[in-house]
Parts: structure tokens; C-alpha cells; sequence
């Protein structure tokens, strides 16, 4: 369906779901569904919890994967001290990470050494220490905790001379949510939550629990003192015919007091393997149209790139008193980013739910759905070879009322000015 043979990586979301089936032919052709956090033990809760998973695919190199999820892991159990909460472990990282090496038949998760609560069973309460973990590496070394929101990306190896080339090999770029380890502002950074990126150009030996492979994550985001970077997607251009191969892209959302409004969507790149990054506003902040409650602020950014380079980053918004979908886009290798257009419809946010307080796609006891925006380009990665740059979107659309929420497709064979119905 998307005109291109070549695998890329992919959020865990509707419209991926979607495009597979339509590509796989008979559900006779799957193979048998494989456990991916096999690190995770069965009991105690919340140590056997896992959920956002996040998967990805290196396209020069097809058999090799690596997936993130908000891992529970290395938490200390529910009856830990106060045996009627249940609370995550200060300090402790919740970024698991798994690799597959043969195409996803079979996966590894490996164990590292950092700050850990895996000894903390109760009934006494938990004092952290250095031990094993299932998490991301070198956080608590550089003061700092793994959050979560995982999101992954190869990309080609830089050669140390501002070149990059899959004929050096493949980097693994994976960003997460970060936080001070003592949990004080201003200890590390400024804000509240910011978005680090941790980076691998050995997948091999990560897999294998070599911690070494891991370079010291990265802080990308650009933050104040009442930031808190959240809800961060990452693409890498992968095609070696485009004028700004080895660009790394995150977009995310920049709430700017304390995780409300304003909350403006923002692209932060990378052009030298990772190691700096540098930040552009794409949207406005203020909060307009009918409320952040219902559809209005800025949430859930996607993001990619075609064969020529030119970045897409979708998001959810309001426009006009409707929720919608926006997509911008930059030609200049993410320095500058055109004016946002509206490319879809989502429809007012199902109905409010006392539970947590919202309005909510299902609203059942607290449950929540992904209503964010997904994209992919058929852009012919690793090579750019046979690209069609047909570009797919998915997203959720209530405009039927709770309980008749419809999964949306639409695509652009023209760069994005024009769309399906």
C-alpha cells in the first residue's frame, strides 16, 4: 500500500496496525505473537507492568530491532512500606529497552547496573541502591532518572567528520522523558520534565548487557524553569539520496506551567549524530478554540521524512471551535517549518469522565485511549530508491458520540497540499 519495500520504524498505533494487515495478506501468514518484555517477572505488581511500547526498525540492517516501553521493572513492589499505595520509586528509571537481532522471532532484555528497587518486597519501606536494572543506562551516573515515553529511531552512524553513511554502520537514537534525580529543580536542568536521548552505534553488545555501548544520554529539550517537555515522537532521515541525511528530529509538547497551557508544539534536531541540538517553535502556545479539556491545545506530535528531506509533523489541536489535525513542514532540514494547515477532522472528544477528571475518547472508570496522530512516508529508506513519498496519517475521529469512535486514514501523493477523503 505505501509503494515501498523498505521497513521503517513505526509507533505502536492505529493506522500501523492498519497498513500491516493490508500488507500481510492471511492471518494464516503471522507468525505466533512473541513476548517482547521477557525480562519482566510474572509478580509482584507493579514490577510485571509495562505499557506505550514503541518499536524500532533499522532499515539497513532489516532483522535488527529495538523496542521501548514505560517499564515497571526496576520499581520497588505495592507492599513496599505503606502497603495502600502503590508509588513509583524516586529516582529509579522506568525506560525499559529490549533488542531483537533476527528480525523479531525472539527478543533480549538486558541487565545493567543503576539505581534500583527490585529488592524492595516489603513489608519494610524501600531504600534504593545500585544494582541491577532493566532500564536505560547512565541516568543515575549523570544524575538524572529514565521516565518513560520511550521513542526510537535508527539512523546511520556519523563518521566523526560531519558525514554520515550506513557504510559506517547504524546509531540507535532513543529518547525518553528525563528528570533530576533527587527530583529538585534545577538540579540538572531547568524545568520540570525534560527530553533526553540516549544513543547505541553497537546494538549487538547492548543486547548483550554491555552498558559501555551506551553513550551518557543527552538533554535535547529546550526548557525554563516551569517547563515540562512531554509527549515527544523521533525520526531520523534515513535516506541516503536526501540533501539532509543523518538529521534527527523530535517533536514534542512544551507545557509551560507545570503540564498545562500554554503548550506549543516544538522540533528539536539534531545534524551531528545526537551530540547537540538545537530548537524551533512550530505552532502557537496560547490555548485557543474550545479548551484543552476537549480538544484544544496541542498533543500527540508524529513525525517523519520523505526522500527529498522535507520534514512532516502532525499533531492534534482545535481550529475554529473543532478538534483537527495539523501538519507543518520544513524544507530546509527543520530550521524553519512553514504554517500549519488543517489535514484532518477528530470531532469533539467523546464525553467527560469523572474519573479523571476529562473529557475522554471510552471515559470507562478512568480508561484512556491513544487519540494521537500517527504518520508514515513511503520515502524508500535506506536508499530512497523506488520512493513514492506517499504520505498516510492515522487518527481518531468522535464526531459520532462515545462509544462510535472511528480509526482514520487519509494520504497525500503531493507533499501534503492535498488530501483522501
Amino acid at each position: 500500500m505505501l509503494g515501498s519495500a523498505n521497513i521503517r520504524s513505526v509507533a505502536a498505533v492505529a493506522v500501523a496496525v492498519v497498513l500491516a494487515l493490508a500488507l500481510a495478506g492471511p492471518a494464516s501468514a503471522f507468525n505466533p505473537d512473541t513476548e517482547v518484555t521477557v525480562g519482566s517477572p510474572s509478580t509482584p505488581f507493579s514490577q510485571n507492568k509495562q505499557n506505550e511500547p514503541w518499536v524500532a526498525i533499522d532499515p539497513a540492517h532489516p532483522n535488527v530491532l529495538a523496542a521501548g516501553a514505560n517499564d515497571n521493572i526496576d520499581l520497588e513492589a505495592c507492599n513496599a512500606g505503606n502497603p495502600t499505595t502503590c508509588p513509583f520509586t524516586n529516582g529509579v528509571g522506568v525506560t525499559g529497552v529490549t533488542f531483537s537481532l533476527n528480525a523479531g522471532d525472539s527478543w533480549t532484555q538486558p541487565t545493567y547496573t543503576g539505581l534500583t528497587a527490585r529488592h524492595c518486597l516489603g513489608p519494610a519501606a524501600c531504600v534504593p541502591a545500585v544494582g541491577p536494572i532493566g532500564t536505560l543506562p547512565w541516568y543515575y551516573e549523570n544524575g538524572l532518572a529514565s521516565d518513560g515515553d520511550p521513542a526510537l529511531i535508527f539512523g546511520p552512524r556519523p563518521d566523526g567528520n560531519g558525514h554520515f553513511s550506513w557504510v559506517n554502520g547504524s546509531q540507535l537514537y532513543f529518547a525518553n522523558l528525563t528528570s533530576s534525580l533527587s527530583g529538585q529543580r534545577n538540579d540538572t536542568f531547568k524545568g520540570f520534565e525534560g527530553i533526553a536521548v540516549s544513543r547505541t552505534d553497537d546494538v549487538a553488545a547492548a543486547a548483550a548487557g554491555d552498558k559501555s555501548a551506551w553513550m551518557a544520554p543527552v538533554l535535547a529539550s529546550k526548557q525554563s524553569s516551569a517547563t515540562f517537555s512531554d509527549k515527544e515522537a523521533i525520526t531520523a532521515d534515513q535516506v541516503s539520496s536526501s540533501t539532509y541525511f543523518g538529521n534527527v528530529y523530535i517533536c514534542n509538547t512544551d507545557f509551560r506551567s507545570v503540564g498545562g497551557p500554554p503548550e506549543p508544539i516544538r522540533v528539536t534536531r539534531s545534524t551531528d549524530g545526537g551530540d547537540t541540538w538545537s530548537s524551533v517553535q512550530i505552532s502557537q502556545a496560547s490555548n485557543t478554540g474550545i479548551g484543552e479539556g476537549r480538544a484544544g491545545g496541542r498533543q500527540g506530535c508524529a513525525i517523519k521524512t520523505d526522500s527529498h528531506g522535507v520534514v512532516y509533523v502532525v499533531w492534534r489541536g482545535a481550529f475554529m471551535g473543532e478538534a483537527v489535525v495539523w501538519l507543518s513542514r520544513s524544507f530546509d532540514g527543520g530550521a524553519r517549518f512553514d504554517r500549519p494547515r488543517v489535514v484532518g477532522t477528530t470531532g469533539t472528544v467523546g464525553a467527560f469522565d469523572p474519573a479523571q477528571g476529562r473529557f475522554t475518547f471510552d471515559g470507562v472508570a478512568g480508561a484512556r485511549t491513544n487519540s494521537s496522530t500517527s504518520i508514515d512516508i513511503a520515502n524508500g529508506a535506506p536508499t530512497g530508491g523506488g520512493a513514492t513519498d506517499r504520505v498516510v496519517i492515522g487518527f481518531v475521529n468522535g464526531e459520532l458520540g462515545l462509544n462510535h469512535e472511528r480509526a482514520m486514514v487519509r494520504y497525500s501523493d503531493d507533499g501534503g497540499d492535498t488530501w483522501s477523503a
